[in-house]
Formats: C-alpha cells, sequence, structure tokens
C-alpha cells in the first residue's frame, strides 16, 4: 500500500472521529481568556493586536498562539455560533500532525507499516482528546506542529550529503564545516522558535534531537557514549540551546504570578507527586479509562508513590538492559520522560496533578518504541503477520470508539465538569467549575449547591468563598455576601479579586470610603492590575469626585492601555460629564477613536462614545454621523435598551448640543466588573 494512500486514510480517519467537535461550543474554562472574553483576539488580526500578542497574558508568552486566535475570529467571528470553526482548526492540525508523525517515522525507522501504527495511535488515541477538543488548548496542536517540522527539519539537514562530506578531514571541508551545518540547521531552527513562540513546553526539543543522534540516526560513534561525539553534537545544537534559555526565561516571568510558592505546595509533596504524575500518564496511554479536564493536586498515600517510583526504576532498568539490541526502547523512554520535565510539577502551575494535553508530544516516544517491540517480539517469536495485524486493528478500533465516546463528554461545561466529578475523587476544583457554569446559564439555586460541594471538599479555599459571595450578591443576599468575602480574605488576605469585589460590594451599598480601602489593599498587592485604579475611580465618581477619579482613571489606562471597556467609559466621562473641569475633548476623542478602531468600527457603544467626544469638541456634523452609525447597528444587532438612547442623543447633536451627564451613585446604575 502506498504511503499517500496510508496518509489519506490517516487523515480521513481522525477528520471522521472528530468531526462531531464542530457542533460544540466554547468553554468557560480558559475559552474565555483566548477568545470569547478577550476584546484583542475578538477583534481579529489588527495591528494593535500584533503588538499586543507578544506581550505577556494569561500567565503565558505565546505570540503565535494569540495570532492563530485572532485569524481565526478574523475568519469566522468570535460568537457562540462560530466555535464550530475554531474546534474545526484544531482538528485540521491535529490531522497534520498526525501526517508529519507518520513520515518522520517512516524516515526514521525506514518501515512504513509501524510508522503508520505509531501514527495512527497518535492521532485516535482518547488521550488526546483534550488537546484537540478544547479551543483554548490551540496551543498545544499548534506546538506539535512546529516541533514535528523542526525535527523533520533536523533529519533531513544531519542526514543530508553535504553532512557527510564534512566528516572528511581534508582542509577545505574542515574550513566549510562549521558554516554549512548552521546554514543547514536554519530551517530547523526557526520552526523551534514558531514552536517555542506557540507553547514554551516544547523547550525539550534539542534533548530530543540528542536522542535522535543516539537512535535511529546513529550519530554516536566510536563507543555507545563518546565524550567527545556527545561534547561536538551539543556543541552543534548551542543555537537551540540558546532558544531554549531564553524561553525558559521569559516564561517564568511570564508565569510569577500562577506559579506556587513553596509554601502551599511544598517541595516534598511535589517530589512524591512526579513519580506518580509519570505512572498517570503511562497507565492512560494504556488503558485510557476516567479521563477528565482537572485531576485535584492531593495528598498521596506512601504505597501509591513507593509503587510508582518501583514501576519507573524497572522500566528504566528494562529499557537500559535491552538498549543494544533495541536502542529505540532507551530513546522512546527518555523522550516521553524527557519531554514532561516542564509539567511534571516541580515547578507547579495551578492546582492539577497531571493533565491529559501535557501526554500530546510526549506519548510519540512510548508509541515508537512500543509499536517497534511489539514488531521485533513478533518477529522472534514467529507470530504470522496476519494476527498482529488483526490485533493492531482491533486496538486502533477501540482508540477510535473511545475517542468518540470522550469527546461527548466536551460538548458544554456541564458535561465536561460534571464528568469529571463522576471519575475523580475530591475534585473542589470541577465542582466550583461546574458552578460557575451553571450560574452563567442562570441555574442559581444549583450553581449554590455545587460552590457548597467544593467548600465540603476545601472548606479554606478562598476563591469559592469568593464566588458564592458573588453569586448571593447577584442573588439579593448582600449580608451573606459580605460574609463570604470576609472569609475569602480571612483565609488568604492578599487574595486581590476579593479585594476588590468586596469593595464593590461596599460601593453598592454607599460605603465609599470602606470600599475605596479595599481598592488600595488590592493595588498595593498587585500593581500592575488596573481593576483595582478603575474600581476607585468609579467610587470617586459616585461621591460626586469627579477630578479626583481622573487621574485613577488614566493610571488603570496606563496599565492596560487597550482594554476596551475602560477607553470607552473614561471618554465617555472625559466627553460628558457635568462637570467642565472634568471634561478634556481631546483626550475623549482619542480613547474613543482607539477604541472604535480596535473594534473595526462595528461597535455601536464605541461609536456612541465617540459621538460624544465630536460633539463635546464642537464638532457636531461628525457627531451625528457616529451617532447614526451606532444607531444603526444596535437597531441591527437588537440592542432594544441603547437603541433609545442613541436616538435622544442624535437630537441633541443635530441642534448643536453636546450630551451631559452625572456619575453620581443615585445616577449609575451599571454594575461594576467582577474578578474571580
Amino acid at each position: 500500500m502506498r504511503p499517500r494512500f496510508i496518509a489519506m486514510l490517516l487523515v480521513l480517519g481522525t477528520l471522521a472521529v472528530y468531526l462531531p467537535v464542530v457542533h460544540h461550543g466554547f468553554t468557560l474554562y480558559d475559552d474565555n481568556d483566548y477568545v470569547t472574553e478577550n476584546p484583542m483576539v475578538e477583534n481579529g488580526l489588527t495591528w494593535a493586536g500584533v503588538k499586543w500578542a507578544f506581550g505577556w497574558h494569561a500567565c503565558n508568552w505565546h505570540p503565535l498562539t494569540w495570532l492563530s486566535h485572532m485569524a481565526d475570529c478574523q475568519l469566522f467571528g468570535a460568537k457562540p455560533e462560530s466555535a464550530g470553526m475554531h474546534h474545526a482548526i484544531n482538528v485540521l492540525f491535529h490531522a497534520a500532525n498526525s501526517v508529519l508523525l507518520l513520515l518522520l517515522l517512516a524516515r526514521w525507522t525506514k518501515a512504513l507499516w509501524p510508522g503508520a501504527f505509531a501514527a495512527a495511535l497518535f492521532a485516535w488515541h482518547p488521550l488526546h482528546v483534550e488537546s484537540v477538543a478544547w479551543v483554548a488548548e490551540r496551543k498545544d496542536v499548534l506546538s506539535t506542529f512546529f516541533a514535528l517540522l523542526t525535527l523533520l527539519a533536523y533529519t533531513k539537514a544531519v542526514t543530508s550529503d553535504e553532512w557527510r562530506v564534512t566528516r572528511k578531514t581534508t582542509t577545505s571541508a574542515a574550513i566549510v564545516s562549521p558554516v554549512t551545518r548552521h546554514l543547514s540547521l536554519l530551517p530547523a531552527l526557526i520552526f523551534f522558535a514558531l514552536g517555542l513562540m506557540s507553547k514554551p513546553m516544547v523547550v525539550t526539543l534539542p534533548f530530543v534531537m540528542l536522542l535522535l543522534d543516539y537512535w535511529p540516526l546513529n550519530r554516536i560513534r566510536n563507543s555507545e557514549f563518546g565524550i567527545r561525539n556527545c561534547a561536538r553534537l551539543l556543541l552543534e545544537k548551542w543555537p537551540f540551546f540558546l532558544l531554549t534559555a531564553v524561553s525558559c526565561v521569559v516564561t517564568f516571568l511570564a508565569q510569577r504570578g500562577a506559579v506556587a510558592s513553596l509554601k502551599n505546595v511544598p517541595l516534598d509533596f511535589r517530589l512524591e507527586n512526579v513519580p506518580v504524575a509519570y505512572a498517570g500518564y503511562l497507565l492512560k496511554m494504556i488503558w485510557p479509562a476516567h479521563l477528565a479536564i482537572f485531576y485535584p493536586l492531593n495528598p498521596l498515600p506512601p504505597l501509591e508513590v513507593a509503587a510508582s517510583a518501583s514501576a519507573l526504576l524497572a522500566i528504566s532498568w528494562l529499557v537500559w538492559r535491552a538498549r543494544r539490541s533495541g536502542p529505540y526502547w532507551l530513546a522512546g523512554w527518555l523522550w516521553f520522560l524527557g519531554t514532561l520535565v516542564p509539567v511534571i510539577g516541580l515547578v507547579q502551575v495551578g492546582g492539577a496533578a497531571l493533565a491529559d494535553r501535557y501526554s500530546y508530544f510526549p506519548s510519540i516516544g512510548i508509541f515508537l518504541a512500543a509499536v517497534l517491540g511489539i514488531r521485533d517480539g513478533a518477529g522472534r517469536f514467529q507470530i504470522p503477520k496476519q494476527i498482529v495485524g488483526a490485533i493492531g486493528v482491533a486496538v486502533l478500533a477501540i482508540c477510535l470508539a473511545l475517542t468518540h465516546r470522550q469527546l461527548n463528554f466536551w460538548q458544554d461545561d456541564i458535561t465536561l465538569f460534571n464528568h469529571a466529578i463522576q471519575v475523580t475523587k475530591n475534585n473542589d476544583a470541577a465542582h466550583l467549575n461546574l458552578g460557575f457554569a451553571l450560574q452563567k446559564i442562570g441555574r442559581i439555586d444549583e450553581a449554590l449547591a455545587e460552590y457548597r460541594a467544593a467548600l465540603k471538599l476545601a472548606p479554606d479555599r478562598a476563591e469559592t468563598h469568593n464566588n458564592i459571595a458573588h453569586l448571593l450578591d447577584d442573588m439579593g443576599r448582600p449580608d451573606e455576601a459580605m460574609v463570604e468575602y470576609q472569609e475569602a480574605l480571612r483565609i488568604n488576605p492578599d487574595f486581590v479579586a476579593s479585594h476588590n469585589n468586596y469593595g464593590t460590594l461596599l460601593a453598592e451599598q454607599g460605603r465609599f470610603d470602606d470600599a475605596i480601602k479595599q481598592y488600595a489593599t488590592a493595588a498595593r498587592l498587585d500593581p500592575a492590575d488596573w481593576h483595582a485604579p478603575y474600581l476607585t475611580g468609579k467610587a470617586l465618581l459616585k461621591q460626586g469626585r469627579d477630578t479626583d477619579a481622573i487621574s485613577y482613571f488614566r493610571k488603570a489606562i496606563q496599565l492596560d492601555p487597550n482594554n476596551l471597556k475602560m477607553l470607552t467609559f473614561v471618554a465617555q466621562v472625559l466627553a460628558s460629564d457635568e462637570n467642565s473641569r472634568v471634561r478634556d475633548g481631546n483626550a475623549a476623542y482619542n480613547m474613543a477613536d482607539k477604541a472604535n478602531k480596535l473594534t473595526g468600527g462595528v461597535q455601536p457603544a464605541m461609536l456612541d462614545v465617540l459621538a460624544m467626544a465630536y460633539a463635546e469638541l464642537g464638532n457636531f456634523g461628525d457627531a451625528q454621523n457616529a451617532a447614526q452609525d451606532a444607531l444603526k447597528l444596535s437597531i441591527a444587532y437588537g440592542m432594544t435598551n441603547d437603541a433609545p438612547l442613541i436616538r435622544q442623543r442624535l437630537q441633541l447633536y443635530q441642534n448643536n448640543q453636546p450630551f451631559r451627564q452625572s456619575f453620581l451613585f443615585t445616577n449609575a446604575p451599571e454594575n461594576e466588573p467582577r474578578t474571580n
């Protein structure tokens, strides 16, 4: 059977099994940060967005991932009904990764069928559903796409005729050799850089290249692990290691706020989790049952830690013993162990013990070693190829069935987290997220029950008290909400979100001085967060201290200069405040114009505020045009509450009158933003 036909079958099988995902929606778990509640991404590919993508956001630095999401929004939009197309792009990348892996494995093994089977395992294994079915995990499929291209380019470079020539000891070759080598490695270096810009987990790729030098490229000569050869191969890859070092530093800086301290997650606890996590990943590759979006980091029984560590040591000893007859065992095992190092929990980010998505690239090493081991074992024991083939087909069929089943759990947040609760133990995070999902769709009583269940499992989790307080406030029970906020802050006095949210509750009750104290504490704890100065400004406005509020608003915008909500609101204040000492038409125009351009000129709210700014500057013709555009769009979008207000302001502009308003507490109906 021809390789192209096998590749086509691989792609068709992958597309068929993942086809249902195009009917799935976005999740509230990270998809909001990456797409649905991220204005810079929702606006598509803009110059401002490109510059923004190269900053630190969502505790990560992966500009290429941001740009890919922006491209999706440019093509398909970011509304719930467009979620299927975002999912489809993930599926296409996964299918492409499967084909690239097939090409690599066929080249490494010089055999089509083992490579095809390993690539099919990668494509159809249920453990990879999370990486493909989760829009926010675009970074996983995208980084692996470039990682495989890196390895393909590296393999091509070091097996080319030019590299063989440079091994000769002629004078000319000795002069040309370093230049030729580095130039031929340039495509691999570029792909590696693109992979790092998609997800920093691929920092281990230079070490994978060293494994490939051992097997299958057989570039370590003279002795099995000759020091001179290893040193030469290390030196050859210095540009790759340099990029790895830079990426590690950037990632550390980006994730400073998300990394758990040793006080919260002690070192001995992390070390105990390492062998259990490795064993867990390996077991899920062999027996993919009870897969969940979140596995809680719970205390581990000593027996489980000892058993896991013993199993890993035993496997390591076996693959070392088998390295001469089957070097792929050692290469595949070290691939698996090494590529998981960045996410194995030594540097703990978040509260998960492990995650299915982390196995996406590392699993290749296990699949490759297992397939080649089965091939050689079948040959040694003279098992007929027909039997081996039939077993292989049965295994792939089971994988397809399990993947289809696992995919169904990803159709919405409620199904996803309900499943996580059913297949894991003491999963307070799953209860918390299920509660949030229920709250979003108005199932308030059920949401509160899930929050209470999370609290029962982890009574000292401040985030749960914060969410309960938020819900109680929305239910019109502010006194109970206040108790929950106070409890959250008792548990974690440095919880910035609770300080801000508690301040908002106090402001709703007219206790502005107390509210401003909470905001001041939040600003001290996190000077880089825009919420505290913005909320302080709004609290001052409600007191009639408009001139004092402006400096806080400017500070907030300085912290987040592309925040559409702030740009629009502050521009509105500067353009329409009844206090003449506050109004600044030029500043209002600059902010409103920026917000309007960032949204492509199609958002009624931005056009409405732009009209206010024009009117404040006396440009009533431009004000009328902007207001008319805002009115047309608000009617087209079905914004029945906004259209009459825009029409009233338009009449003012037609009479050459600006719009004026008060922002006092009694005149300010807008809810303040809350953070989780």
